[in-house]
């Protein structure tokens, strides 16, 4: 199939790389803003280049995968399913939730297939855990706490238009609690410190935070989160069940250093950025999509799941500004 991309930053790059490595895909067409960044994935993917989306759109696509600017989500997804062509997009959504939403309301009822960018429901631990849950190893479940916690802030320019760390960084534990429990959120209690960078508490936004999520069966979730963990990417999941408790991220490169004596786990050199320490479910999320495009499966992750996490990222910058509890239904009405 002949896939197009939009956007060649960091991450359309990288998914650049990845399709040209896939079996299903036999040619790539790409569009960048900046000519520099389309010509160097020109050369190095053999892609063929274009000068705007609709020229892209044109080009005899079969799906389309948007890796441009969180502000023109919500236009190329339309402008994708209005030429019928399947979309893959980065998240979020839109920049808000109200975008979001008008994005999802326009379009109900097509049937052009819509997956929005979560990667780790690829992973395959995370996989493994959701599995697991399912097949009720673990019994009826009391205790979930997922970590992420990056090496270093990102640029400042990138905090004053992300949205704070709730919408670009949690959102992620929050869509993989969801999905590998299988349950709602219904209230969260956030707290949130600037023990780092100045130009993170300037923007108005924490470098560090926690979060207690209540799920709609009375599981407790408890969420962490920094922007400063000099030991590397550290991405985890525990899940404690009445009969058993697993763990995702326990393994050799997990960035944590045991002061246990006679302890050596873990051995190896810990993960220090997200591509490094989630490349194999990059292209398991792509291969899917490939898929997605053929008509064989379904999206496996939807634009409501994408706003379902949404929902509770607002929830949880609410309450960390508020500091107090706040109930999904509260942002979802408001």
């Amino acid at each position: 199939m002949r896939i197009g991309i939009l956007g060649l930053g960091r991450i359309g790059a990288f998914h650049a790389e990845t399709l040209s490595g896939l079996d299903a895909v036999d040619s790539l067409v790409v569009t960048d803003p900046f000519a520099d960044a389309a010509k160097a994935a020109a050369e190095r993917f053999g892609a063929e280049v274009v000068d705007s989306p609709d020229a892209l759109l044109a080009a005899g696509v079969d799906g389309i995968v948007v890796a441009a600017a969180t502000d023109a989500h919500p236009a190329l997804i339309l402008a994708g399913v209005e030429a019928g062509i399947p979309v893959f997009c980065e998240k979020p959504v839109a920049k808000t939730m109200s975008e979001g939403v008008q994005v999802l309301k326009a379009v109900q009822g097509t049937d052009v297939p819509i997956q929005i960018g979560y990667n780790r429901r690829f992973d395959t631990g995370f996989v493994n855990a959701r599995a697991a849950v399912q097949a009720g190893e673990l019994g009826k479940l009391h205790t979930v706490r997922s970590t992420t916690l990056d090496p270093a802030p990102p640029p400042a320019a990138y905090i004053a238009a992300s949205g704070g760390i709730f919408r670009d960084c949690s959102v992620h534990d929050f869509d993989i609690i969801r999905w590998v429990t299988g349950r709602e959120v219904t209230e969260v209690y956030a707290v949130g410190g600037n023990r780092g960078a100045d130009y993170i508490k300037e923007a108005g936004d924490a470098d560090t935070t926690g979060a207690i999520l209540t799920l709609d069966d009375g599981t407790i979730a408890v969420i962490s989160n920094s922007r400063h963990n000099a030991r590397g990417y550290d991405v985890r999941m525990e899940i404690h069940g009445f009969e058993d408790s697993i763990a995702v991220g326990l393994e050799d490169k997990l960035p944590l250093r045991s002061v246990e004596p006679g302890v050596t786990f873990p051995a190896g050199t810990p993960h220090d950025f997200f591509m490094d320490r989630f490349t194999a479910a990059y292209r398991a999320e792509l291969t899917a999509f490939t898929e997605v495009v053929a008509g064989t499966r379904p999206s496996p992750c939807t634009i409501e799941d994408a706003l379902e996490a949404g929902w509770i990222a607002d929830a949880c910058t609410l309450s960390l500004h508020e500091h107090r509890p706040v109930t999904i239904e509260e942002v979802r009405q408001g």
